[in-house]
């Protein structure tokens, strides 16, 4: 029987160039004959063209070399015909080959299609040989070639499972594993003539998951993390297992937390560490051989004790950390008398493997009372002056080590995170594209180059420690550098964390290299999150730092007044910090309340204006929308922008991703406002004056219960004061009855007839704007008219709800409003028109006062 590499060498060798026009011709066999873009096709290449209900009597003429063209590759007359070696086309490989114009080429084997020309597969894990010969003739049909094992033509694996010699050859080359769906069907779409399996569109619904096919059971995991890993296995196709599963392939282990291997009742499952898992999350796929739990078990027994710290399980490194702490304690080292630091110098003597070795050293270090220091290491280098050490001296170690870790935490983001990225970056398999990095250590790199000098300069301190020593220097000779570095990264740190969880979530393999990592020494288990906050946190950390040695720095040294310094420096720094933070969140805001406003000025958006607050109010004057309209007044620092609510019913009516919340009434300038008033006789009106053609007076009511009026109007002052470049904060408050300006405070927008009715009275005037025809048929206006009289008779006996019914039946009145003067003899002949006109009742219409009387009254004031 020959093998698939004899059969696809033989196939290769059976193609040939096509013959010469004498001795060819096409044969469409049965239904082929009604499919016209075949028949058309068929006559493309310039030879004779014959049908056949069968083409059985075609098989022995050997005079001709006859290309059957069938529609169906199976059946008795498709496998007489295969037997007679003849060449057999299905009608997509006669269309597609007229395209190309390569002319009719000998093919050994049926051609149905090209949809997988150029493509060379290889199987492995199908055991079937029915199935795999299925695949291989279904392979063929569409123009693809086999190879029985992996070399360089390989261009698609097909699998069913992973892992293997054959998988993690293509996983290294970055071949195609698909599984054998990905054959089928592309089969069932064999008479489409465009179509090509090879395409990423299609194949990437078939290509073959990371852990499918394998059964993997999580072994000493937390609760939480035990059901993320499954999650994650589940979505990449695993199924999990129990340890005591027969079938169970894999068994990943929390090297942090066990101590013993490991029984499965498999011999030959896999037990395995969790970045065995991580990285075939992250790569596809990773060898077995290289994350054996047992080799690391072993690495740790053969591992002397000083140097095992890192390696054992947590509950090893929490015994041996108490007792070296009562060590250091007991031989009276200077750590070990030193009190107890405060939380913030524990968080940052906390090393970047989330232990406190960086500043309590192994045993076997120690000689004479002396810490012994190793350059190669991240360990601080601390020495013991020959005298007791003084306070000083340890509030220097203090902020040494600190500044130490700290610069550590720092080099491991760069070195294990950013770095990386950046070179996956430049490949096609980047994990993060280059925008992405940069939203996420874009504002990190500045931090990292400051405390990297300022450490330095402590180095140097440290190798010549004296108590004159001049370490707020350090402080004062990086001020710049700190305010250039750190504003950028505290006030978009927010934005930052959103975008790093966004690329965690919803990239699987940024997720794995965030895992892998986070279980490396350097990482200490903390998460990039955890890592990137620790900036925020520094300035604080290091003011405290700085104020402990001023304490116990002597007023005659000369360093006393650099520390005094020093501090203000740092507060000078987490100041403007915290003003370049207000801006930027002001700045913020002003873009959103930009694109929330229809028909917002584009001015409004600008770098020398601030947003301050934000005020809901309803109407009671007219002047700007309407009595009981509800608004919104944005008070910014140097004017007030006044926009009116949208109702519900009007965002509805258009789409949700177009409408916006408020409609733009006015942008008004403070210093067009001459006084705020405090209307003293309601606790939630307040009026402000403006200077205009005729002064003006806009009241308002405060409706959101959670602003203070008196608070809100003394905030205005201030601003129109500032703005003015004035000091006299209260000089444009005034307090004043609301009879005095004669606005009526009373609220509207508390009875519900009263919305109504005014809703109805805009659609009323909408309704009739609409059917204002000046030339309307007569017989349209008779019946508009009798439409519009009163079914009920007169008004006054109804009812206010009765009233709002009969208005929605005269809400097209209007319409007589504005017919020409030439039609007056029509309204007049129809008796209806004359009908008492509907209105709502007293109690529920708005209130319009004479504004002219009102600003007198306020002119007296």
């Amino acid at each position: 029987m020959e093998t698939i590499d004899e059969q696809s060498s033989k196939y290769e060798m059976s193609i040939s160039s096509s013959p010469s026009p004498e001795n060819l011709r096409i044969c469409l066999v049965g239904s082929v004959v009604q499919n016209d873009a075949a028949v058309e096709a068929a006559h493309t290449f310039g030879v004779p063209v014959i049908t056949s209900e069968t083409g059985l009597e075609l098989v022995n003429d050997y005079d001709w070399r006859t290309y059957f063209i069938l529609n169906d590759f199976e059946g008795p007359v498709y496998e007489a015909i295969h037997k007679s070696k003849q060449c057999i086309l299905g009608p997509p490989a006669l269309q597609q080959a007229a395209e190309m114009k390569d002319g009719l080429t000998h093919n050994a084997r049926p051609i149905y299609n090209y949809s997988m020309r150029g493509v060379v597969t290889c199987f492995t894990g199908i055991r079937k040989k029915d199935e795999l010969t299925k695949l291989v003739n279904l392979i063929h049909s569409m123009g693809g070639c086999i190879r029985k094992d992996m070399n360089s033509k390989i261009t698609h694996l097909i699998s069913s499972h992973s892992g293997g010699e054959k998988y993690q050859y293509a996983k290294t080359f970055r071949l195609t594993v698909v599984r054998p769906n990905w054959v089928y069907a592309a089969w069932e779409r064999r008479n489409e003539t465009d179509f090509k399996a090879t395409t990423d569109e299609f194949s990437k619904d078939h290509k073959l998951k990371a852990f499918e096919g394998q059964k993997i059971c999580f072994f000493g995991f937390p609760a939480d993390e035990h059901q993320h890993m499954v999650d994650i296995l589940k979505s990449n196709g695993g199924v999990p297992a129990e340890l005591d599963d027969p079938e169970c392939s894999h068994v990943v282990v929390d090297k942090h937390t066990t101590q013993t291997k490991p029984e499965p009742k498999n011999h030959r499952t896999h037990i395995l560490k969790s970045d065995w898992f991580w990285y075939t999350i992250q790569n596809g796929y990773a060898d077995e051989m290289d994350y054996l739990f047992g080799d690391y078990l072993d690495s740790i027994a053969n591992t002397p004790n000083t140097d095992r710290r890192d390696s054992l399980p947590i509950s090893f490194n929490k015994r041996k950390r108490k007792r070296f702490s009562q060590r250091i304690q007991l031989e009276g080292t200077p750590l070990g008398s030193t009190k107890r630091r405060s939380s913030v110098s524990d968080a940052g003597l906390l090393s970047a493997s989330g232990s406190f070795f960086d500043c309590t050293t192994s045993p076997s270090k120690l000689e004479n009372g002396t810490i012994l220091t190793e350059p190669e290491t991240s360990t601080c280098e601390v020495q013991t002056p020959g005298k007791k050490a003084s306070m000083r001296f340890n509030h220097f170690m203090d902020f040494y080590s600190t500044e130490s870790n700290y610069v550590g935490i720092l080099d491991t983001i760069v070195n294990l995170f950013k770095n990386p990225l950046e070179e996956i970056a430049e490949s096609s398999d980047a994990l993060l594209n280059k925008s992405e990095i940069k939203a996420i250590f874009g504002n990190f790199i500045p931090i990292h180059e400051v405390h990297q000098s300022m450490l330095e300069r402590l180095r140097a301190i440290h190798s010549k420690w004296s108590e004159e020593c001049l370490i707020g220097d350090i402080i004062l000779q990086h001020q710049d550098e700190l305010i250039k570095a750190y504003p950028p990264y505290v006030n978009f740190f927010e934005q930052m964390k959103e975008t790093l969880i966004q690329c965690d979530t919803q990239n699987p393999r940024f997720h794995a290299f965030l895992k892998i990592n986070q279980t490396k020494p350097e990482c200490g288990r903390q998460t990039l999150q955890d890592l990137m906050i620790r900036p925020v946190q520094r300035l604080p950390s290091i003011s405290l730092l700085l104020n402990d040695i001023l304490k116990h720095t002597n007023k005659n040294n000369p360093d006393y007044a650099r520390l005094e310094e020093a501090l203000k420096a740092i507060r000078v720094v987490m100041t403007h910090i915290n003003e370049d933070k207000r801006k930027t969140e002001s700045r913020m805001a002003i873009f959103d309340i930009f694109n929330d406003i229809e028909g917002c000025p584009a001015h409004l958006v600008s770098s020398n204006r601030n947003f301050i607050s934000r005020c809901e109010v309803s109407e009671l004057t007219d002047n700007l929308s309407g009595r009981g309209d509800s608004l919104v007044l944005y008070l910014f620092s140097d004017s007030i922008e006044v926009c009116k609510k949208r109702s519900r019913g009007f965002n509805s009516a258009k789409s949700p991703s177009t409408a916006k919340c408020y409609k733009h009434i006015k942008l008004m300038s403070l210093n067009a406002i001459r006084f705020v008033i405090d209307i003293t006789d309601s606790p939630r009106a307040f009026a402000l004056l403006c200077r205009q053609d005729k002064d003006k007076l806009h009241s308002f009511t405060i409706t959101d219960e959670e602003i203070d009026k008196v608070v809100y109007l003394k905030s205005l002052c201030k601003q129109m004061a500032e703005n003015a470049c004035r000091t006299d904060t209260d000089k444009a408050l005034l307090c004043r009855t609301s009879q005095e300006l004669e606005v009526d405070i009373s609220d509207v927008n508390l009875s519900t007839l009263s919305k109504a009715f005014k809703l109805a009275a805009r659609t009323r005037l909408k309704v009739g704007r609409a059917f204002s025809f000046n030339k309307t048929p007569s017989k349209l206006k008779r019946a508009v008219s009798t439409m519009m009289t009163s079914p009920f008779g007169s008004t006054n006996s109804l009812t206010p709800a009765s009233q709002l019914a009969q208005m929605r039946l005269a809400s097209c009145t209007n319409i007589h409003e504005v017919v020409d003067d030439d039609n007056s003899n029509m309204r007049s002949s129809s008796p209806s028109t004359h009908s008492e006109v509907i209105a709502p009742p007293m109690s529920v219409q708005p209130t319009r006062k004479n504004m002219a009387s009102c600003i007198g009254s306020v002119g007296r004031i």
